[in-house]
């Protein structure tokens, strides 16, 4: 029974072995391809040990730092507000629908619920962000319409379902308000919970594109994933432009620059996915068996 056990441990060793590799390899060939010369990917095209290793994409990338500076301090004031709101409301609004002793619980849910099914259209929203809240060209713009997302909500209600409920009532008894209760008590039993909330929250707004899009005209508000899109889209224009000129002299870094933009915009997401990972798994799984 030993060596078989020890065998399947083994197996089970290598398997995921394999699946970290084949995890890492798709990385390691962006990182790579960044730095690797534009001529030598169009003749020899992709490789994890390119022959000639060059910063060219990277000094295309940054050769208006400042731009791409200024949107990296929107882009990280946006998410770490963004995300401490979203982590509070979403918790305070968990809380109330996982009360069975709260009479309008189950309706409330069910509204929650709803909205995951229908919206009320993209024209009254942008009317009402830009016209009625006029946060048009600010960047709360970037950060209101993601605070409350229904299915971090209900994720949370479910997580919150199983924490029991006469450790509420003891506390109730013992003469704790509802403001003591869930700060001293709920709060820190839900850390699970809410670091799974957190790294949704924030791979919502670092990825977000769309609401710069439409609520931001300067360029002083701009995120740091429209920025690198409009970056890739005046690559793509002047080697249009350049091939109509037939002038095959002058190569742009196209094909790196996308590695490069892909590493600036998604390289932060890789050191901060490690200190949520212990939580992200127990919180997603309590939170989607329990509802």
């Amino acid at each position: 029974m030993r060596i078989k056990s020890r065998i399947s441990l083994s197996v089970i060793h290598i398997v995921l072995l394999l699946s970290s590799i084949a995890c890492i390899i798709p990385i390691a060939l962006v990182l790579t391809a960044s730095f690797t010369n534009e001529n030598t990917i169009l003749t020899k095209g992709y490789s994890l040990f390119p022959s000639a290793i060059t910063l060219e994409a990277y000094r295309f990338v940054f050769k208006n730092p400042e731009q791409i500076i200024n949107s990296y301090v929107v882009t990280i004031f946006v998410t770490v507000t963004g995300t401490l709101l979203s982590i509070m409301i979403t918790a305070m609004v968990a809380y109330v629908i996982c009360r069975k002793d709260f009479f309008l619980a189950n309706k409330i849910s069910f509204f929650i619920f709803f909205t995951l099914l229908f919206s009320g259209g993209l024209v009254p929203w942008y009317i009402l962000i830009s016209r009625i809240l006029h946060l048009k060209d600010t960047p709360f713009a970037l950060i209101l319409p993601y605070v409350v997302t229904p299915f971090l909500v209900l994720l949370m209600k479910g997580f919150m379902s199983t924490i029991p409920f006469a450790l509420i009532e003891s506390a109730k008894m013992d003469g704790a308000s509802e403001y003591r209760v869930f700060f001293s008590i709920i709060i820190p039993v839900s850390k699970s919970g809410l670091a799974t909330i957190a790294l949704f929250s924030v791979l919502i707004y670092w990825n977000d594109y769309w609401l710069s899009l439409l609520f931001i005209d300067t360029g002083k508000y701009v995120s740091l994933q429209l920025l690198l899109y409009r970056i890739m889209s005046n690559i793509d224009f002047l080697n249009s432009a350049l091939a109509v000129a037939n002038t095959s002299n002058i190569v742009l870094p196209s094909q790196s620059a996308r590695f490069a933009l892909a590493v600036v915009a998604a390289g932060p997401m890789l050191f901060i996915f490690p200190f949520f990972q212990r939580f992200f798994v127990k919180g997603i799984t309590v939170g989607s068996i329990k509802g």
